[in-house]
């Protein structure tokens, strides 16, 4: 295994990352029950939530960085999270609740995917971001003092 693939899997398996997204999973498990959208059910929320914490740190991570020449994969990956994945499954499992509310999911997909690229964006250990936090505050408190 190559040092990237080494980065790329102590990224995906960092505590702080599978702690959140065991609770968004959980979330969105809940919500299945409590909502009465009939698109929503445990099997997309699980593929959903997989291919969010798979894609969309990298895909917010080529937008911020500007990584043009990756952006067809980028919007590729967020189509098939956001979209694709969402209408193969209901394909199958209920046309008529895809032409219902495929619609508000995107929107909703979306906003939802942007949020998690922003959590999981983080290269690091909770111990580091933290570090880096208070080194960011007292540089602004020594800049404003001086």
């Amino acid at each position: 295994m190559n040092q990237s693939h080494k980065m790329l899997m102590a990224e995906y398996t960092r505590p702080w990352k599978l702690v959140t997204l065991a609770i968004g999973i959980a979330l969105l498990i809940l919500g299945s029950f409590y909502y009465p959208a009939p698109d929503w059910d445990i099997p997309i929320s699980l593929i959903m939530a997989t291919l969010a914490y798979l894609t969309a740190p990298w895909c917010l991570r080529v937008i911020v960085e500007r990584r043009w020449r990756h952006w067809p994969a980028m919007l590729a990956a967020t189509w098939f999270t956001v979209d694709g994945c969402y209408w193969l499954y209901w394909h199958f499992m209920n046309p008529i609740a895809l032409d219902l509310m495929r619609e508000a999911n995107f929107v909703a997909s979306l906003a939802l995917y942007e949020i998690c690229g922003f959590i999981w964006l983080y290269r690091g250990s909770l111990r580091q971001l933290a570090s880096e936090i208070r080194s960011l505050i007292r540089q602004l408190l020594a800049h404003r003092q001086g």
